[in-house]
């Protein structure tokens, strides 16, 4: 049974650490903002195992004219659940998510190979690729809901 629930920032380094953090220590796995109340967490599990994780920050980029943003990030499903529809369903619980809270702009730092799984789901990039120290190359992506 697939199941997708909020789970605590901390559920989400068994995660984050082997598919975004790799070979890295624990604590390159919290991002600012984790704790604060506004932050969402949500983990995919299959039975009881966590496979896929994503985490929803109230988070306003300037370049964007809607009021209400929401930005994506540590969205990731560990490696040999890849490729099952997991990190679609995460996306797609993040937009009725922000649907159901009047939020109209998701964004967020899209992981150069990630750029196409994005683009399928309609979400469009914006600008050249920039670098992300220690993580890599990255694109600005982004959909109006």
């Amino acid at each position: 049974m697939i199941t997708i629930k909020e789970i605590p920032s901390k559920e989400t380094y068994a995660v984050r650490q082997p598919v975004l953090r790799k070979g890295k220590p624990i604590e390159s796995c919290v991002f600012e903002g984790d704790n604060l109340e506004s932050t969402h967490h949500f983990g995919l599990f299959e039975g009881k195992n966590l496979t896929g994780i994503i985490s929803l920050f109230e988070k306003i980029n300037p370049i964007f004219a809607a009021q209400n943003q929401a930005q994506i990030r540590g969205m990731a499903v560990l490696e040999n659940h890849q490729k099952k529809g997991i990190g679609e369903a995460l996306v797609r619980h993040c937009e009725t998510y922000c649907h159901n809270n009047k939020i109209d702009l998701i964004w967020f730092n899209a992981r150069t190979a990630a750029v196409g799984f994005y683009q399928k789901m309609n979400y469009q990039s914006l600008g050249e690729a920039f670098e992300i120290k220690d993580v890599g190359e990255h694109y600005l992506m982004f959909k109006k809901l």
